[in-house]
């Protein structure tokens, strides 16, 4: 099924929306992708976080688009990227979909930048495709136990009831402004730093058909993220591990990252929460290779 209106209400100067068409039937990461792109140089793909999108990303790319060609992708469910009825969409289905951007495009030397759930995907990518993949950064990865359920005692309420067998898809379709608002906040060290305009557009994407049904299946699936901690090691491009300081991972989730990739820079960005490249983008920014 094609979108009648595949745009989001976020532009990007210089940016536009394009389409990777769906994969063949029964192949993980199926169904139509959109990604944006932009930018000169070499090809640094963005990976966002759990519920989110493309433009996710927007003050990043304005730091580093006269660096790089940068390709943000819509994971697969999410954003604008086509809904599939019975799709997967734990962890290997989404890395499929990113393997599909990287090989559709026939990217190589790319710089893969990860958030959260996209952090954890940019490894195991990584891992996968190692001679297109020159340099992964791993913003908070999402890889430790409760997730998104630590950052407040709402969130841990919101997700433990959308989780539910019987009410939890009624519960994951239902979205009001100052809930969503207010489990965003929780991973945010500056608070101020979530914009209006950006709760506007997930909750928009939020209204598309069976998108709870994505949404839903997306939070059941960390179990996989955490198993995937185990492919981190098969990586040979160089690694940087970011976190914020007030991250939802706790320091021993941190030092067990450290202690897997001992060989991996680690920056600790103070004050930071979870959404770095929304609260700090300047640190992203001047990391990058």
């Amino acid at each position: 099924m094609h979108l009648s209106n595949p745009e989001s209400g976020i532009k990007i100067p210089g940016f536009e929306s394009h389409f990777l068409e769906a994969g063949t039937p029964g192949e993980r990461g199926q169904g139509r992708l959109r990604y944006i792109a932009g930018g000169s140089g070499a090809p640094l793909v963005l990976l966002h976080t759990v519920r989110t999108q493309a433009e996710h990303f927007r003050h990043l790319i304005a730091r580093v688009q006269d660096r790089y060609t940068v390709y943000a992708l819509d994971l697969p469910g999410m954003g604008y990227s086509e809904i599939v009825p019975g799709a997967s969409y734990d962890e290997p289905a989404m890395r499929a979909a990113v393997k599909r951007l990287l090989t559709r495009l026939d990217l190589r030397d790319v710089t893969l930048l990860g958030e959260s759930m996209g952090a954890v995907l940019a490894m195991t990518t990584a891992a996968d495709l190692p001679d297109r993949v020159r340099a992964v950064m791993a913003i908070n990865p999402y890889d430790y136990a409760s997730g998104i359920m630590r950052s407040s005692f709402l969130a841990r309420i919101i997700i433990t009831g959308v989780l539910a067998p019987g009410i939890g898809p009624i519960l994951a379709g239902v979205e009001p402004k100052p809930i969503m608002s207010a489990v965003l906040r929780g991973g945010f060290g500056d608070k101020t730093a979530l914009r209006e305009d950006y709760v506007d557009e997930l909750l928009a994407v939020g209204r598309r058909p069976n998108y709870s049904i994505v949404a839903r299946s997306v939070y059941a699936s960390l179990p996989g993220y955490i198993a995937a901690r185990a492919r981190y090691v098969e990586v040979k491009a160089p690694i940087h591990l970011v976190y914020g300081e007030k991250d939802w991972s706790r320091a021993s989730d941190r030092q067990a990252n450290q202690r897997l990739l001992p060989a991996a820079p680690f920056t600790q960005v103070s004050e930071a929460g979870h959404f770095i490249v929304l609260e700090r983008p300047d640190v992203p920014a001047k990391l990058l290779p």
